[in-house]
């Protein structure tokens, strides 16, 4: 589509054409020397074993008398066989060798990823489940953490398991997110975060605004530990996230992310994606949490419909209605929403709006957004620009304030 909006059809047509005559130059000479190295090979071994024979046969009938140059037929057949012998594997690696150069290629690929250097992971704290005893004390159940379903259904606490010198202290999973003093940046050069501080306690609604670029979808991708920060500490539930193992850390976090990608399968196997033990009963539960229920029952297979790559049969409204869902099915005590209404009309905004506040209720949730008429309602709003965090309060708040939010919420200025 963007090709043809700006009727590039005939520029990509050459630099294709261009692209497929040099695969084919390339693939014919090689093909070319495949072909040439196996006769030569062959004919040098043919041209070999005449050679040997002829000159085994004027030893044999040794013309001049000298006894040094005598040769039986014996003696030559040896060296004939020996002469088949040597030249035959040659030959045969010589057949192999475009073979073996592809192979060698495809080689090089595989040993990029190979070197690839892994993930570090030296956390220690888990995931666990308790219950508390007669004094209200935490005490350790003996079975695993499988999702925050299994904890409501079993009436069991999720919690923290450290290790101790003594054996473990456990914690209770709250939701509790404070950052300290955070320096971050991509680049070893380039700070993209300045000493950012906030807290996030449990069930806490925090928005984040600013221009793009300022630095909002950073702080949440070191929440999950994509990156590991310079300076300072973030905490969940007073345990730094470091010391945290990462697919636990992961498995209490939900996100909803500006880009949506859906896999190719059913709706309902997208939505199942946030927690694959659901039952259908909760996948359209989480559906209508989303609001996305209506649109999949009118699609022609309801929510046995199958979507193509990346999901291009939905509108990017409806992609974002079923990331919704998927997040809401997993349950998260923190979610985190990156521009999650960015791609939703406002009548569509508005119908999410009740499933997004029950989705939210009692889980602390972040919240990225341009459209500042959804971020109302948060607890605290953080204005950053340029890493730092220059305002913060709640909409009432900053609106007194008469600052850089009050002029973006009333049009006095622009995100950019």
């Amino acid at each position: 589509k963007v090709v043809k909006i700006f009727n590039h059809e005939e520029k990509n047509q050459s630099e294709f054409e261009a692209l497929n005559e040099e695969l084919r130059k390339a693939s014919t000479d090689a093909q070319t020397y495949a072909g040439i190295l196996m006769p030569i090979m062959g004919n040098l071994s043919y041209v070999q074993y005449a050679i040997t024979a002829c000159v085994g046969a004027l030893l044999i009938a040794n013309p001049v008398n000298l006894a040094f140059f005598a040769m039986d037929v014996g003696t030559l057949a040896s060296f004939l066989q020996f002469t088949r012998a040597f030249s035959q594997p040659i030959t045969q690696i010589a057949n192999q060798t475009n073979t073996l150069l592809a192979a060698i290629a495809g080689a090089e690929r595989i040993f990029s990823v190979l070197d690839e250097e892994p993930e570090e992971d030296n956390g220690k704290t888990t995931l666990a489940v308790a219950k508390r005893n007669e004094n209200n004390e935490l005490v350790h159940v003996d079975k695993p953490f499988v999702d925050m379903t299994q904890c409501q259904k079993e009436n069991l606490i999720p919690v923290w398991k450290t290790p101790t010198p003594d054996g473990y202290k456990l914690t209770e999973l709250k939701g509790d997110v404070r950052f300290n003093n955070v320096v971050f940046g991509y680049v070893e050069d380039v700070i993209v975060l300045k000493n950012l501080s906030l807290y996030a306690k449990p069930g806490q609604k925090i928005a984040f605004v600013g221009s793009t670029g300022a630095g909002k979808t950073t702080v949440t991708n070191l929440l999950n530990r994509f990156y590991e920060i310079k300076e300072g500490t973030i905490t969940y539930d007073g345990i730094d996230i470091r010391d945290i193992k990462k697919a636990d850390l992961r498995r209490t976090l939900g996100f909803v992310l500006q880009d949506v990608h859906l896999f190719e399968g059913t709706i309902k196997d997208n939505i199942r994606y946030g927690r694959l033990d659901a039952s259908d009963e909760e996948v359209v539960q989480s559906a209508k949490i989303a609001n996305a229920h209506s649109f999949i029952k009118r699609l022609p297979q309801g929510y046995d419909t199958i979507l193509t790559k990346d999901g291009i049969n939905l509108s990017q409204g409806q992609k974002q209605l079923v990331s919704i869902a998927r997040a809401a099915i997993s349950d998260p005590p923190v979610l985190v929403l990156d521009e999650a209404t960015s791609s939703i009309d406002t009548r569509t905004e508005k119908l999410i709006e009740k499933g997004m506040d029950t989705l939210m209720k009692d889980r602390t949730t972040f919240v990225i957004a341009h459209r500042l008429s959804t971020v109302r309602n948060a607890n605290a709003i953080m204005v950053i620009e340029n890493g730092e965090i220059i305002e913060r309060g709640d909409h009432e708040d900053l609106l007194d304030l008469k600052g850089r939010y009050y002029n973006l919420y009333t049009g006095m200025s622009e995100l950019s």
